[in-house]
Parts: structure tokens; C-alpha cells; sequence
């Protein structure tokens, strides 16, 4: 008996462990596109997402919650499809080449935030930068922020609601 209660208890808890969380939101662009987000995680600080246009495109890729505990190396896929910062997002990107202090001010700036860097068709990339309405909570918690499109002009203003 004592081994089938504890056989089932950790089959609950592994159940527990390997839950993901997962979620939606909006968002609208001054051009009239349109988006609705998904996002999946199976921890707080990371996860997939994806954002479906009203253009049809759609978009999808990693996110990351920055922390005080937050690598810079860890981040790589952020960086991929831009070249260079662009408009309104300072400290983008691993750091100028050979200069190994970005990454300190990179996470200063974006501690709080998650950031997804989305692969679409063509392999163009949408970058997105949300603020957490709880950050102890992840995604979870809500949050808002907006999306550049590949074009570095376009943008799309996302609102997550808290609770998914």
C-alpha cells in the first residue's frame, strides 16, 4: 500500500512538473494589421509564441523574460534577422563587436520584460518587447508592449491579459 500511495504521488508530481502554461493576446498596428499572440511555456522565464496577422503572416519563435539572473549568451536567438538596433531599442543585440559591456547595460534595460524575436515567412523576423504586469508571474501575469515589424517602421501595439 505504502508503495503504490508513493508510486502515485510521484507520478502527480511529475504530472505537475511537466505542466505548461499558455495564453493569448492582441494587438493592433497604425496600418490596420492586426494580431493575435499565442504563447507556451513550460517554465516562467521562457517559452514559444506565436503571432497571427491579419496580413495571413504569422510569426513564431522563442521568448525570454529578462532577470537579474539573466546570461546574455543565453539569448542568441534574439538576435538573429537584425543587424543593428533600430528605433526605441536600445543596448539590441550581444554587444558591439568586442565589446563585452552591452551585455550588463542589455539586461539593466530589459530587466522586467520578455523579449521574442519571431520568424515569419521569408525569413523575416518580428521582434517584440512586452512589460509585465507581475513579473514574479511570467506571461501569466499579463503584460503589454509592442511588436516591430520586419520593415523597422511598422509596429504593433500587444496586450496580454493577465491570468492567460
Amino acid at each position: 500500500m505504502t508503495r503504490t500511495l508513493s508510486a502515485t504521488l510521484l507520478l502527480g508530481l511529475l504530472a505537475l512538473a511537466g505542466c505548461s502554461t499558455g495564453g493569448t493576446g492582441f494587438g493592433s498596428g497604425r496600418g490596420g494589421t492586426n494580431a493575435t499572440f499565442t504563447w507556451q511555456s513550460g517554465d516562467s522565464r521562457t517559452g514559444t509564441m506565436t503571432a497571427q496577422l491579419s496580413t495571413g503572416e504569422s510569426y513564431t519563435g522563442h521568448y525570454f523574460q529578462i532577470t537579474r539572473e539573466t546570461v546574455v549568451n543565453d539569448l542568441g536567438p534574439l538576435w538573429m534577422g537584425w543587424h543593428g538596433r533600430g528605433r526605441g531599442w536600445r543596448y539590441w543585440g550581444p554587444g558591439p563587436w568586442g565589446r563585452e559591456d552591452w551585455g550588463p547595460q542589455f539586461i539593466t534595460e530589459y530587466s522586467g520584460r520578455v523579449l521574442a524575436n519571431l520568424q515569419g515567412p521569408n525569413g523575416r523576423f518580428m521582434r517584440c518587447r512586452f512589460q509585465l504586469i507581475r513579473p514574479p508571474s511570467g506571461m501569466s501575469g499579463g503584460g503589454e508592449g509592442r511588436c516591430q515589424l520586419p520593415n523597422r517602421e511598422d509596429t504593433i501595439h500587444a496586450t496580454f491579459p493577465p491570468g492567460g
